[in-house]
């Protein structure tokens, strides 16, 4: 018997992951969700768990050491800026700010608390929406991510519990650093569904990145069209997450739950709406119960649109975690805390409006060219699956 069957990992110190008031990535965004959850009684304080800090000996479980060291002097104002720069710190996506090692420490640190939760059978499922941070690399920052949670949860697990991790990314940004880290690791797969790197960052996540040595065949890349809609991009997540699941048969996964592939992030150009946030926690949770006895671990990722976007897409993860309906609208009382502070109208409805955008011209064109895509990263399995 589980002691409870989620907990939601959260901490007002994740607030101080902050590199600067303008930068896009805000962790607000956490706290607009804890709240959201909160004034409409779906989250219990019995359901929340502080994160701990990782040690340095759990962060050099796949970051260099020297790294490690170097995002430390560089929160203590003690690294010079051409030291900070081979080390991918002090640029415009990754600025330096005061206590960057501890701020980010806790972010893996909530990541490693709901993975010993679930793995020690304390829970079903855990969210860490503070986590995420999937573009992160050995010895250098990349793309808002200092310390790469997941990637140092996955090694965690192996180490701890021998397990084998299907992990699961649907940022609008290819999940780079999860993804090499693992690159030539068989009890591991990956899974990145993502726009395609032809116009975004981090310019990789190609249908021929499928792993190597032992590790081949256990990457799997559905890079999207710009101006993907939902029906499109949800033919593309249904088939690539069924199929993987079945040829891997993980005994946990991991989803990172980006929201920059809505139509309003700023920094993406993709266009779908709420409708595939509805439908991307209910098919893990189906996964994480026909393979893994229920384990499954939510974290965060992508999402610059904090207040029309995050809030309810992170929001729906929580309540198919625990099978709460999802009420008609947003509670008055979340909107009337909230939309004095924020610069565009609030959303009344878990749902879009049918008339979010116009009409996309290459509709039909982007949805062939997604369908390809699809078949051309799961042939593999399909392959073997005639043979």
């Amino acid at each position: 018997m589980k002691e409870r069957d989620t907990v939601f990992i959260y901490s007002p110190q994740f607030q101080q992951y902050k590199f600067h008031q303008a930068h896009p990535f805000n962790q607000l965004r956490v706290k607009l969700t804890y709240d959201l959850l909160t004034e409409m009684k779906a989250i219990k304080p019995s359901d929340v768990v502080s994160p701990r800090a990782a040690t340095k000996e759990e962060l050099s479980l796949i970051h260099d050491k020297k790294y490690i060291e170097a995002v430390e002097l560089a929160g203590n104002g003690q690294l010079d800026n051409e030291k900070a720069l081979n080390f991918g710190i002090g640029t415009e996506d990754t600025p330096i700010f005061p206590n960057m090692h501890e701020a980010s420490s806790l972010l893996v640190g909530g990541t490693l608390t709901a993975v010993d939760y679930v793995m020690e059978g304390k829970a079903n499922h855990a969210a860490n929406f503070g986590g995420g941070l999937h573009h992160g690399f050995r010895g250098k920052a990349s793309g808002f991510c200092i310390y790469n949670d997941s990637s140092v949860a996955i090694k965690y697990i192996q180490k701890k519990y021998d397990a084998k991790v299907l992990y699961i990314d649907t940022d609008a940004h290819h999940g780079d650093g999860v993804q090499w880290a693992f690159y030539d690791d068989p009890t591991v797969c990956t899974l990145s569904i993502h726009e395609t790197g032809r116009y975004l960052f981090p310019g990789t996540g190609n249908v021929t990145e499928r792993g190597s040595g032992k590790g081949y065949g256990f990457s799997f890349n559905i890079p999207l069209d710009a101006f993907t809609e939902d029906e499109s991009w949800l033919n593309a997540y249904r088939q690539s997450i069924t199929e993987v699941a079945n040829y891997f048969k993980p005994d946990v996964i991991i989803t990172q739950n980006g929201t920059d592939a809505h139509y309003y992030d700023p920094l993406t150009h993709l266009s779908a709406s709420m409708a595939i946030y509805h439908e991307i926690p209910k098919l893990a949770h189906e996964i994480a119960h026909t393979y893994c006895d229920g384990r499954w671990i939510a974290v965060g990722g992508g999402g610059y649109d904090i207040w029309r976007v995050v809030p309810r897409a992170w929001g729906l993860v929580w309540l198919e975690m625990n099978n709460i309906p999802i009420p008609e609208s947003l509670p008055l009382a979340w909107l009337n805390k909230w939309q004095q502070k924020s610069p565009v109208p609030l959303p009344t409805s878990w749902y879009d409006a049918k008339d979010l955008y116009e009409p996309i011209p290459r509709k039909l064109e982007i949805e062939e060219k997604n369908a390809i895509t699809v078949s051309k990263a799961l042939y593999p399995i399909r392959q073997n699956d005639t043979n």
